[in-house]
């Protein structure tokens, strides 16, 4: 499948239809991944980013999908982190929290999504600098390919603090400085294909 934009344009009943069963298609694998893979992130999590004209800037970024109002379990996340020290307490519970309700409502997800980089990212610098890109996602035999607008968000940003604290509950050595950017999909101009060989 070609990262190269093309010359779809879709009404906007059916961006928002796509935009819809791409929510849903993230929260069912990420919940999947959650309740049999331990959390790690599946391929369907790790879209292939390239540049509007096709060139490659990572062949796989990890992405989350957060709710539209993510402040309740931003401070649960956060709680969940600062009540011990054991980074297996840590792990274990927010399997819990991922693997049980938190993505069984797509309608409370926004289809902006975050990613999360240490200070210094050559792969953050050059989507800044492009400001934005095209997301592949592939998995099984499902696939869509989105055009993002890329931004830097400030740490104050709701999103910001999301992103920080559901990675700091998975990896507790995460650097102090780190940057989150947001990746704003054109739905006008994003598809679904299928896959012909999935995992």
């Amino acid at each position: 499948m070609s990262l190269k934009p093309d010359n779809v344009v879709l009404t906007k009943a059916a961006a928002l239809a796509l935009k819809r069963e791409f929510i849903g298609w993230q929260c069912r694998i990420r919940q999947l991944a959650a309740r049999e893979s331990g959390g790690r992130p599946s391929s369907g999590m790790r879209p292939r980013v390239a540049s509007r004209e096709g060139h490659e800037i990572s062949p796989g970024m990890t992405l989350l999908i957060l709710e539209t109002e993510p402040t309740n379990n931003t401070q649960l996340f956060r709680h969940q982190y600062l009540k011990t020290q054991d980074p297996g307490e840590r792990y274990a519970k927010v399997l819990d929290i991922l693997q049980a309700s938190y993505f069984q409502q797509p309608a409370l997800f926004s289809d902006v999504m975050t990613a999360l980089f240490g200070a210094g990212s050559a792969v953050a610098e050059r989507l800044l600098s492009h400001g934005h890109c095209v997301l592949a996602f592939e998995q099984y035999s499902q696939g869509y390919r989105i055009p993002c607008a890329v931004a830097a968000l400030d740490e104050r940003h709701p999103f910001y603090q999301a992103t920080y604290w559901h990675n700091h509950l998975f990896n507790p050595n995460l650097p102090a400085r780190v940057e989150v950017l947001s990746f704003t999909p054109d739905w006008t101009h994003a598809a679904d294909y299928r896959v012909e060989s999935g995992e």
